[in-house]
């Protein structure tokens, strides 16, 4: 498995972004202001988009695997190379996600602890209703890792 920061033309990889975030207009607030990364194993698997928020605090907007390949722990290898990544970078690494158990519980797993709730943010901010796993979505989830770097803190 290798990894990749895509620096160009990231729009050729919007069919995999919409899985993880299913609105184009949505993906485009913050692909091209976020790095975007690629995980390839034998073919592209995974993507993933992170942000930056302030000096301290990124955001992973968006991790999508294609549905074929899913639970065959690409996710989980993306996640840990984005903490590798910005563990340094920053003091606070927020996630956001819908309301469901089973993704909730991934990032638990991947050691994201709650922090707090974005109130109707599925139904203001889409102009569609957005299902997962036959439950519409409707407040945002967001999670947090937390990071004790002293060199940030001072910049």
């Amino acid at each position: 498995m290798k990894i990749e920061k895509i620096n160009v033309n990231k729009n050729r990889f919007m069919d995999l972004l919409l899985l993880g975030d299913e609105q184009e207009d949505m993906v485009n607030k913050y692909l091209n202001r976020g790095e975007l990364f690629a995980l390839y194993d034998n073919g592209l698997k995974t993507v993933s988009v992170v942000t930056k928020k302030d000096k301290e605090v990124y955001e992973i907007k968006n991790i999508a695997t294609y549905e074929k390949d899913q639970g065959k722990g690409y996710g989980s290898f993306m996640i840990r190379y984005i903490i590798g990544h910005y563990k340094n970078k920053c003091n606070l690494l927020l996630v956001g996600t819908g309301d469901n158990d089973k993704i909730l519980t991934f990032y638990k797993n991947c050691g994201f602890e709650y922090s707090h709730t974005v109130e109707d943010f599925f139904i203001k901010n889409y102009d569609h209703k957005i299902f997962e796993d036959g439950k519409q979505l409707k407040d945002m989830a967001y999670l947090k890792m937390t990071f004790d770097n002293i060199q940030t803190k001072h910049l």
